[in-house]
């Protein structure tokens, strides 16, 4: 999954050769036959990731479900009566300036008619007044803070198949309680997506009375092991039983190691928000990350989904990027959010009848139904609702010792 297999490399080196010249081509031509190649010229989409960022798979993933939900849309045809649809992806290594670069990019882009984000909410946040001036569409498969979608813009042209903070916070503290745990301590990261999950965390613990939070602790970039575990004890010398985490990968690295140099009966249960799925958290941490409690929120795992669709993902994903089967697909909700959104949007181009932004906006917000890998889409998005999914695709699950994040309860058809 790290590196880059021969297979990998040589599909990705093709599609990058016919995405770049069937990009430039059209503008190439006479002007008398301009109009008939631009029947057979591709519709393109774009992806602005945090390819680049240290440990980071979510880009990756991302990236993965697109191409297989592209390679079945083409090989049916393609969209708008037998166009090609291709991925032009950008990296933001986690920069908000990068990626407003890579908008205004994209924006530019004949026949481009959406771009899909990535991981890293406070990144997305910044380019939404430019997504809305450019009236660009802008697909979300990951980033979970509320206000992404609460933008207050309208016609609002973002559109998002994944979780959201508000939905996240209950399910997490759900699975605290369940372990007994009624003292809370919020560890969060000191980002715009941090302070939306504290506001979702408080507003859920607000409405119950058996959970309280004893204090909250802010986890910033350049936190290292040792003053990551004065924050934590912190916590723990309040009367925290458990911890609310919202954190990346690396963070959560920090606070895991950190924790496993105090005694065992020290060491509280954690539930974690999703952030630590867009690396391999196991990994950074070594195998003693396995003697932690440590459970994470998700929406769709591989793992125990026997549906045709499944299957059928699951082999394209294991032929075109060598995995080797449901346990190794690294950051899986990117995987399958992202598969979903890209034939949501092929479906929404062929009910706008052509690349006009607007006109697809508008008519993602008239699809349906369409039958997905996460579940049966009666209309994925109406004009006053622009999250595809709700609160029943939520629930927790567990690292396993050999890596693989498992469902607590088994994935509900």
């Amino acid at each position: 999954m790290h590196g880059e297999t021969s297979t990998r490399r040589q599909y990705l080196r093709e599609l990058a050769k016919a995405t770049a010249a069937c990009a430039v081509a059209p503008a190439l031509l006479p002007l008398g036959v301009h109009a008939a190649a631009q029947d057979r010229a591709p519709v393109l989409i774009g992806l602005d990731g945090e390819f680049g960022h240290a440990s980071s798979t979510s880009a990756e993933a991302i990236k993965q479900g697109i191409l297989i939900a592209l390679e079945e849309i083409n090989a049916s045809g393609g969209v708008l009566g037998g166009r090609p649809v291709r991925l032009i992806e950008r990296a933001n290594h986690s920069v908000p300036s990068r990626s407003v670069a890579n908008i205004t990019e994209f924006s530019e882009m004949r026949d481009l008619v959406a771009v899909f984000c990535g991981r890293f909410s406070p990144t997305v946040l910044e380019t939404l007044p430019l997504i809305h001036a450019r009236k660009l569409p802008l697909l979300d498969p990951w980033a979970a803070a509320d206000a992404i979608i609460d933008n207050g813009h309208h016609p609002n042209y973002v559109f998002r198949l994944s979780l959201r903070d508000s939905w996240a916070a209950p399910v997490m503290l759900d699975h605290l309680l369940s372990l007994g745990v009624e003292r809370v301590g919020l560890m969060m990261l000191n980002t715009s997506w941090g302070r939306g999950a504290k506001r979702s965390a408080e507003g859920a613990l607000s409405l119950r009375l058996r959970q309280s939070i004893v204090g909250t602790q802010w986890i910033n970039w350049d936190d290292q092991q040792s003053s990551m575990l004065v924050k934590y004890q912190t916590l723990l010398n309040a009367g925290a039983q458990g911890i609310f985490l919202t954190a990346n990968a690396e963070e959560a690295a920090l606070l895991s190691s950190a924790m496993l140099t105090l005694p065992a009966k020290q060491r509280l249960p954690i539930s974690s928000h999703w952030g630590v799925t867009g690396g391999d958290l196991p990994k950074l941490v070594g195998q003693g990350f396995f003697e932690l409690d440590f459970a994470v929120v998700q929406t769709y795992s591989f793992i125990g989904d026997r549906s045709a669709i499944a299957a059928r993902v699951m082999a394209a994903h294991r032929r075109l990027f060598d995995s080797r089967g449901e346990r190794t697909i690294l950051s899986q909700t990117g995987v399958a959010h992202a598969y979903d959104l890209t034939h949501i949007l092929a479906i929404a181009v062929n009910l706008a009848g052509s690349t006009d932004r607007r006109a697809v906006r508008d008519a993602l917000e008239k699809v349906g139904p369409y039958q997905g890998l996460l579940r049966h889409y009666r209309r994925p998005f109406t004009p006053q609702r622009h999250e595809a999914l709700d609160e029943k695709a939520v629930f927790m699950s567990r690292y396993a010792g050999d890596g693989a994040l498992v469902p607590i309860r088994p994935t509900s058809r």
